[in-house]
């Protein structure tokens, strides 16, 4: 196994078997001083901070993954691949498409929908539709349900865009088709997680809405999403 990698400086058994990724690294860096005991920063290299601990007595780590599919794709597959990791639960930010949803809402992938050419990578001879892990997804829904939290379970879109002036009408599109939200990782790890047989599930929590403009503040998003954050961890109780 090639570690430590270019993007990963971490020893062979610092990351544990289920790996929380958000997409900011002050994100991971918050989680893991405020649920992990005994967290060890293993990982630092260009920026992208990643700790391993444990959450209740289970060993659990956390690991910025990056903004967009490419660099998603670059670190699942490192940790799937190299590192041993089994699963991934992604814990990020996303946009409201569907009109009901409200700042703060958890929304969970069980598919993702995608305008990226990140499958042509596997030269399948047709279309892949990247979908969650039936069993994280089941335990995020148990976890949820312990805690008392809310979730909303469907599809959700990972775009390789984020200032999309030149396509004004294409999340009335998507809303057309039922996505509830777009966000722009995980569609590249549920890609990775199937060629590695691995495991992956996508969990966000929206932080602005499409049609009605509601934006949080950069700093805000790095703390305020702690119910998403709880149900990821719990996931490693179930």
């Amino acid at each position: 196994m090639p570690i430590p990698t270019a993007h990963i400086t971490a020893k062979a058994g610092d990351f544990a078997k289920t790996v929380l990724m958000p997409g900011d690294p002050l994100r991971a860096k918050f989680i893991a001083e405020t649920y992990l005991e005994n967290a060890v920063l293993v990982n630092e290299i260009r920026g992208m901070l990643a700790y391993t601990g444990t959450y209740k007595d289970k060993p659990v780590s956390v690991m910025g993954s990056g903004m967009g599919m490419p660099s998603m794709g670059i670190y699942s597959h490192e940790l799937f691949n190299f590192y041993g990791v089994d699963n991934i639960i992604r814990v990020g930010t996303a946009g409201g498409i569907r009109k009901d949803l409200n700042m703060g809402d958890i929304v969970v992938g069980s598919g993702a929908c995608t305008d990226t050419n990140f499958a042509a990578n596997y030269n399948l001879p047709g279309t892949f539709a990247p979908i969650a892990d039936y069993e994280l997804l089941v335990k995020a829904q148990k976890s949820a349900d312990k805690l008392g939290y809310p979730l909303t379970v469907g599809n959700v879109l990972s775009s390789d865009i984020f200032y999309v002036e030149d396509h004004p009408a294409s999340f009335e599109k998507w809303l057309k088709m039922g996505v509830l939200a777009v966000e722009m990782e995980a569609a590249a790890l549920y890609m990775t997680a199937a060629r590695a047989g691995k495991a992956a599930l996508c969990i966000c929590s929206i932080s602005d809405t499409i049609f009605t403009s509601q934006v949080m503040e950069a700093d805000a998003r790095r703390t305020s999403f702690t119910k998403m954050m709880e149900v990821a961890l719990g996931v490693v109780l179930v």
